[in-house]
């Protein structure tokens, strides 16, 4: 049966954006695909249909994305920026794989329309003023640490919209990709085959009379010493870095090049997070996607903040190699009393596995 692959194509982006989707993959079988929708970390099924629709569908969107249709050799990466009446606009980032039956395509979903405050984000937002006062120096880096998906550019934009309505400052972001666009910034986005990179980005950005700068993430060495120069040259410098808690962040910095000194002259603070789901007063840990669909707020942030004295401490002990263990309160301390109040799952506070003073 002949569908209509741009109807099929709206319903499909459509019905993820009212799951609260992140994602949307279509998976070739061998002889029909399966379209399914990322919720909360967790796969579900929306619907089988035959190969050759796909291979329409994924054409249709490779289109849109302005991505190579004939190509199905080689992986590719493409955008749409699309407006829906219903939800607003929303950002699609595009990958295709080729597979032994066809091409997979997997779509991550940002809407442009949220903003959230930084408390709102938690149900703990004490650690987050601690770092939203330290968004009023005038340099300094702080860093954003986590796994993938767990909503560090989301908290980047929430803290830096509210600095910028509050104090008026000149705040240039650097991205690769721009994942939502904000009217309050000004955003440069990272394109090689036209020569934009980081480096070049960067120059640029100090050249442009910056308060605030946002690199989207520190990746290399490259990257994290610009980000030292600029904050050593009165720059306020906001970045996310791939490590699994707050001290594997400042060893992550160190197998980078990065001297202590230089750490200690810019680094104000690192925050690492996580997001968790909130037990259902219904369903208990476990929610039928039905379920998932009413509910208003599904998942929570927990954020671990090393910041002031005690980063100093730390330093201080990785410095001398000395092994004691600096207290402060930890991912696992958040988890634990969340799981306590009955808030998460206990399955959420035994998947965390970031240990004091272990390399990423």
């Amino acid at each position: 049966m002949e569908i209509n692959v741009e109807s099929k194509s709206e319903k499909l982006i459509t019905k993820a954006l009212t799951l609260k989707a992140t994602d949307l993959h279509v998976i070739p079988r061998l002889n029909t695909t399966t379209i399914q929708a990322r919720i909360d970390q967790r796969l579900f099924t929306l619907e089988e249909i035959p190969l050759s629709q796909s291979t329409r569908l994924i054409s249709h969107f490779k289109f849109l994305a302005g991505m190579d249709i004939g190509e199905k050799r080689r992986p590719q990466n493409g955008s749409i920026h699309h407006y829906l009446a219903s939800s607003g606009n929303v950002h699609l980032r595009l990958s295709t794989l080729p597979s032994a039956y066809n091409e997979a395509l997997a779509i991550r979903i940002l809407p442009q329309e949220t903003s959230n405050q930084y408390e709102h984000l938690t149900i703990f937002p004490k650690p987050l003023k601690k770092i939203y006062e330290l968004l009023n120096k005038q340099q300094g880096l702080l860093l954003f640490v986590g796994p993938t998906g767990s909503g560090k550019t989301t908290l980047l934009y929430s803290l830096l919209k509210q600095a910028q309505i509050q104090s008026k400052r000149q705040i240039i972001t650097l991205e690769d990709p721009i994942e939502k666009r904000v009217d309050h910034f000004l955003q440069i986005e990272i394109n090689e085959p036209a020569g934009v990179t980081y480096l070049d980005g960067f120059k640029s950005i100090l050249r442009h009379d910056p308060d605030v700068i946002m690199i989207g993430e520190i990746r290399d060495e490259s990257t994290a010493h610009l980000a030292i120069r600029a904050a050593l040259t009165g720059h306020l410098v906001l970045s996310t870095l791939h490590a699994k808690d707050t001290i594997s962040c400042l060893y992550r910095l160190l197998e980078f090049g990065v001297k202590f000194e230089e750490m200690h002259q810019t680094l104000l603070g690192v925050v690492s997070q996580q997001l968790c789901d909130l037990v259902c007063p219904y369903c208990g840990s476990e929610c039928s996607i039905q379920c998932l669909v009413r509910r208003k707020q599904r998942r929570t942030g927990v954020y671990e903040t090393l910041c002031g004295s005690q980063l100093n401490d730390v330093m201080k002990t990785i410095l001398n190699n000395s092994g004691e263990d600096v207290y402060f309160p930890k991912m696992n301390d958040y988890l634990k009393r969340a799981m306590a109040m009955g808030y998460i799952p206990l399955s959420q506070t035994t998947s965390y596995k970031g240990f004091p003073y272990e390399k990423a």
